[in-house]
């Protein structure tokens, strides 16, 4: 298993982007200022994010996607935990925006993230068509924080799984 950053072509993971960000020219927004990861294993790409800088200090988690037959296996939590240590050295805090969604925002904060802020009206007014998830219509964009700080002190096992 090997976390690799990709520089160039990478609209050419444009399709697994999409599973978290479902209009293109939203993610093509951030897709140039961020920093492209992908989780592969035995050739076969298991978890991509692009994180972009917000200023102040701070990182962005803009993306991340795990393929389907992948996912609830650790591999998203693996890829937070690797760019989390990535960024300690150069940003203090990360953010994350996502849905009102229990499942997700249940994810978010089993990596360490906590509330931070609400964009209200963010989907409504940024997206061109409704977007659902657990059959829930999203209006507000939730950030949650992370500080970095701590990834220095609490470390990562690179074998966790």
């Amino acid at each position: 298993m090997e976390i690799k950053q990709i520089t160039e072509n990478k609209r050419d993971y444009m399709d697994m982007l999409l599973m978290a960000d479902p209009q293109e020219d939203m993610i093509d927004r951030y897709l140039d200022e961020g920093e492209l990861f992908v989780l592969s294993k035995n050739g076969d790409v298991l978890t991509v994010c692009v994180v972009a800088p917000s200023g102040n200090g701070a990182c962005e988690l803009k993306n991340i996607a795990t393929a389907l037959k992948y996912q609830r296996q650790g591999y998203g939590k693996y890829m937070i935990g690797y760019i989390c240590r990535h960024y300690s050295g150069q940003y203090e805090m990360m953010y994350v925006g996502t849905g009102d969604s229990r499942k997700t925002l249940d994810f978010y904060k089993s990596c360490g993230f906590v509330n931070s802020h609400i964009a209200a009206g963010f989907f409504v007014d940024n997206y061109k068509e409704p977007i659902y998830e657990d059959g829930v219509r999203l209006i507000d964009m939730i950030y949650l924080k992370k500080n970095l700080d701590t990834e220095k002190v609490e470390g990562f096992e690179s074998g966790m799984l």
